[in-house]
């Protein structure tokens, strides 16, 4: 089984209770109905410290690489990166680990 860790630091404009939030309930809304993935969770910073470097941090889980690249390219999951996630992002880290 494969563990993605995605964190997302938005840019000003979004990187607030509201702005967090309403990224909460999108990602959920997305993923939900999103092929190749198994479970899913999404968060916001739980304390000053998390908060001063990070916004949004996205776990899914998947049968294997074959499936991670799978969802990567699946097209609501293309659509929310490009059209939801990019313009609100001033990072993005990700990583796969075997678990």
């Amino acid at each position: 089984m494969i563990q993605r860790i995605v964190l997302i630091k938005f840019k000003d404009d979004y990187a607030n209770e509201a702005g967090r939030t309403a990224a909460v309930e999108h990602t959920r809304r997305v993923f939900s109905n999103l092929p190749h993935v198994r479970e899913f969770s999404v968060g916001t910073p739980s304390d000053k410290a998390s908060g001063a470097a990070w916004d949004l941090c996205i776990q899914a889980r998947f049968d294997d690489m074959d499936s991670v690249e799978a969802y990567g390219v699946q097209p609501d999951h293309a659509d929310y990166v490009r059209d939801y996630l990019n313009p609100r992002a001033a990072v993005k880290k990700a990583w796969n680990f075997q678990i």
